[in-house]
């Protein structure tokens, strides 16, 4: 089960930037649990949901003297989780928006004197990249979307070594639960209904997946204990690594509780049209940036945690069957009150 730090623990006050989307109101979520006070900001005229310990500020990121005014009349924050993300998964809204969004989001948490928090991909590696990937190892991006994301995070290690910022990366994997918009509803599910998974890549190659209740879990835990850090630090997180076979293994059986398969039929597994993404993707620019990052799906890696684990003494951590059920019911893919099913462990890498 997801472990949980402490409540003796000190806590304080976090500020989410971009807390309706998915991390943000993930981490929301588990910073009010841990019974912090959380000041959620979200754009004019968004909705705010009601939740127990949460201020939402209905603010416009760009604008931070306003955005922190606001936070100072609240309080003020302690920590500033930068969940912010562009409109668009596309390369010109990358080139765009991030550049803007991260400084504003610095200068919002250089304003409060907040630790600045930023959660990481691994698009920063490359195509080349090791099957480990070791806390601090080297960027050497091969995709528009890796170098734009290598340049935040030189960036913000920049900033902090200028002085008058504290900053740390949480670097995962494809992220899942919490909602829509991932891998799972947008490809792989879309047949399960009828029987079919959508799987991108070849079925042997284990790759690294991010629950985002325990990715957001670990960022609770590791803002508190933010000042026995130095004033930058990266690290990862593990999740869960997973292959296409372990995919298989623990949907086939539930496919067949909810009737979308004979009781002895398997599943039927496709790949991706990955050549047709491409030709449309000259025109099409969300397929043209997915087509990039094919080699994710080709090249077996996975994220060492072993940094983050000797801060925080553990990685939070849903045991797999239960967070792809909790994911499965989020989607309305499965009853709120159906049963954990025994799936077979996904394998180590």
């Amino acid at each position: 089960m997801m472990s949980t730090p402490s409540s003796s623990a000190p806590t304080g006050t976090v500020l989410v930037l971009g807390a309706r989307g998915r991390f943000g109101l993930a981490a929301v979520q588990a910073f009010a649990r841990d019974g912090w006070r959380v000041l959620a900001q979200m754009r004019p005229g968004a909705q705010a949901p009601t939740m127990a310990g949460v201020q939402w500020l209905a603010q416009a990121v760009h604008d931070v003297d306003a955005l922190v005014a606001r936070a100072r009349q609240a309080g003020g924050a302690t920590v500033v989780v930068h969940a912010l993300n562009p409109k668009q998964y596309t390369r010109p809204a990358w080139e765009c928006e991030n550049g803007p969004l991260l400084q504003a989001g610095m200068a919002v948490a250089q304003a409060l004197g907040a630790t600045l928090m930023l959660p990481g991909n691994v698009y920063n590696f490359g195509q080349d990249m090791p099957g480990v990937l070791l806390e601090g190892a080297s960027y050497r991006p091969t995709t528009a979307m890796g170098r734009i994301r290598s340049e935040m995070e030189s960036r913000l290690e920049a900033a902090t070594q200028r002085g008058g910022l504290r900053a740390v990366i949480v670097r995962a994997g494809n992220f899942y639960g919490q909602g829509q918009g991932t891998w799972l509803d947008r490809a792989m599910l879309t047949g399960i209904r009828r029987g079919k998974l959508v799987f991108p890549g070849p079925m042997d190659v284990a790759t690294p997946w991010a629950y985002l209740p325990d990715l957001a879990q670990t960022f609770v835990a590791v803002a508190r204990v933010r000042h026995s850090m130095p004033a930058f630090e990266e690290l990862h997180f593990s999740g869960h690594t997973l292959t296409g076979h372990d995919w298989v293994g623990a949907l086939q059986p539930l496919a067949r509780g909810q009737g979308w398969l004979r009781e002895n039929e398997a599943l039927r597994v496709v790949g991706m049209p990955w050549l047709p993404i491409r030709a449309l993707g000259t025109v099409m620019p969300t397929l043209g940036a997915l087509a990039a990052l094919r080699y994710l799906w080709n090249q077996p890696h996975r994220l060492d945690n072993r940094g983050l684990r000797a801060l925080i003494g553990g990685e939070p951590h849903t045991p797999w069957p239960l967070a792809l059920q909790r994911t499965l019911q989020g989607l309305d893919l499965l009853p709120q009150d159906a049963a954990t099913a025994t799936w077979p462990a996904p394998a180590r890498a």
